[in-house]
């Protein structure tokens, strides 16, 4: 029997368990390694924090994923990697593979010694938000995850006193001016205070601090050996395969494409979901592995916390009701994937 072992439950993983669900393969055993029984969408976590959604309807039970694919789900966390010896080091022991793949996603960057909480790891947040009485909140990141979520916390506590503060001199640097030009407009419509071209390394007027910065990577991955990038995160090829171990596949915010740069978004980590499975599975079977290429422009639909959303592709732009609508049924479709498996 080979072992393939799975560290971390993004969303690539997600799907990649479902299609080994659905095309089984008899003499492979399977692990998740996995801090919780459940994982997050991200596409539905603004909407969970305005009170739209409830924590199941965007949430993915793995433990009912991992029975479907005949996998065995270890609550544990990893640490490591013993790539001489082909072990995951976790908190609570080590994990043999004959193949591994990473999808543990990423954390905000933060000054060192900077307190507050990052807008990742998601469970660590929500527990957070969800205890949460303070009457003002600093959010360190003005691109579209600290603007949508500065929105959406809106939604949910009208009264609270919200400071955005951006280090470059416009919100949304990565989207059109149109649409850098709305959310302008909509946070000063709504009360929320932005601080732009300010560099932040704490906030002491606030009650609290959120970090929505640029992603980092657990040390660990740098630590173990694996090829990395400047920034730590895995270095992999058009096959989703480490470019230094080939047993090591990576996949959603931990991986950076070799001769593809793209952002760390999930629309990213769902599309390589298939490709993922497809190539973890061909290495199984000593097949040809299948490149990816990441498409060069992608839809954003970014919730304003009234259940209405403003639609950003390359140079166009909208926002409307029915925006938010297609946003519902996209992400409502993705997670209903996981509740009708057979």
């Amino acid at each position: 029997m080979q072992k393939l072992v799975l560290v971390g439950g993004g969303h690539s993983h997600a799907i990649a368990l479902r299609q080994f669900g659905l095309h089984p393969l008899s003499d492979v055993e399977i692990t998740l390694i996995s801090e919780a029984e459940n994982t997050p969408y991200s596409g539905l976590l603004p909407g969970h924090v305005a009170g739209f959604y409830s924590y199941e309807e965007c949430h993915i039970d793995l433990r009912s994923l991992c029975e479907f694919a005949k996998a065995e789900l270890r609550i544990d966390r990893a640490i490591g990697l013993d790539l001489a010896r082909h072990r995951v080091l976790c908190e609570a022991g080590e994990v043999e593979f004959d193949l591994v793949s990473l999808d543990i996603g990423s954390t905000p960057m933060m000054p060192a010694g900077a307190a507050g909480i990052g807008a990742k790891p998601i469970a660590q947040f929500l527990k957070w938000w969800n205890q949460f009485d303070g009457k003002s909140v600093a959010i360190v990141g003005g691109g579209t995850g600290g603007v949508e979520l500065a929105l959406n916390m809106q939604a949910k506590m009208p009264e609270l006193e919200i400071h955005l503060f951006q280090r470059d001199r416009e919100l949304l640097p990565s989207h059109n001016a149109w649409v850098r030009q709305q959310f302008q407009k909509i946070l000063t419509q709504r009360g929320i205070q932005l601080h732009v071209g300010q560099a932040v390394e704490r906030a002491t007027d606030c009650d609290a601090t959120v970090w929505v910065t640029h992603a980092s990577a657990a040390p660990w991955v740098k630590q173990s050996g694996l090829a990395v990038d400047a920034q730590g995160f895995v270095l992999v090829n058009e096959f989703l395969q480490s470019v230094s171990h080939p047993e090591v596949f990576a996949a959603g915010d931990i991986a950076t494409m070799m001769h593809y740069d793209r952002p760390k978004a999930g629309v990213f980590a769902v599309r390589q979901g298939k490709p993922l499975f497809h190539n973890l599975r061909a290495k199984l079977e000593n097949r040809v592995l299948k490149p990816y290429r990441p498409q060069k422009r992608y839809l954003s639909l970014i919730g304003t916390g009234d259940k209405v959303a403003v639609a950003s592709y390359g140079g166009f732009g909208w926002r409307a009701p029915w925006v938010w609508w297609v946003k519902d049924f996209i992400d409502r479709s993705f997670m209903n994937q996981f509740k009708r498996m057979i």
